[in-house]
């Protein structure tokens, strides 16, 4: 990963595994709406196709600091936002004192394999956990995004790949100044 990078299409391991994100969009037209002169909704499901838990692993890959990346539409004006929820350290005022401790024995973020994770409900019934996170939502242009196909029979995996491609390229733009700023996780 190059750094700097909050999210990437990993072209390699698609092409390794013969196009495998083509393939699920072609097995998963039933997840579009078609008739939006918008491209909203396709790309918001041409996204949500290629990321985790959807595919996984995922066509776009995000920082092990991402825990969560979707797109959806704003029903105020049909416009396209974005959600991303990041992982962060404990902000200032909990980590200068530990009054609020009271010896309980608190937890932060777990890892396994690199990956931040979700407590357990074994863990849950033991220990107090307190995980910071950033919630993200923006809105993101849709200049560049392809025009949504007239139906399935239209050139459905060439506009997926370039809506996914698009919304990489504008989420990286929104979150990667914040996770540079936050820095490595310790």
């Amino acid at each position: 990963m190059l750094m700097g990078k909050a999210f990437w299409i990993d072209q390699e391991f698609d092409r390794d595994r013969d196009g495998r994100y083509a393939v699920h969009v072609r097995k998963n037209l039933d997840e579009f709406e078609w008739g939006d002169i918008a491209p909203v909704r396709f790309a918001c499901t041409a996204w949500r196709l290629a990321a985790p838990p959807f595919l996984d692993p995922g066509y776009v890959r995000w920082d092990r600091r991402v825990l969560e990346a979707t797109c959806h539409r704003n029903t105020w004006d049909g416009t396209l936002y974005a959600r991303v929820r990041v992982v962060s350290p404990l902000p200032e005022e909990l980590r200068r004192s530990r009054t609020w401790w009271r010896d309980r024995g608190w937890l932060g973020w777990q890892e396994t394999f690199g990956q931040y994770v979700e407590p357990t409900q074994q863990d849950l019934a033991r220990i107090p956990f307190l995980r910071a996170s950033l919630l993200v939502e923006a809105p993101v242009p849709l200049d560049d995004l392809p025009p949504e196909p007239e139906g399935p029979h239209e050139e459905v995996e060439q506009s997926a790949h370039r809506a996914v491609t698009v919304l990489a390229r504008e989420l990286n733009a929104l979150v990667s100044p914040v996770l540079d700023q936050l820095g490595p996780m310790h």
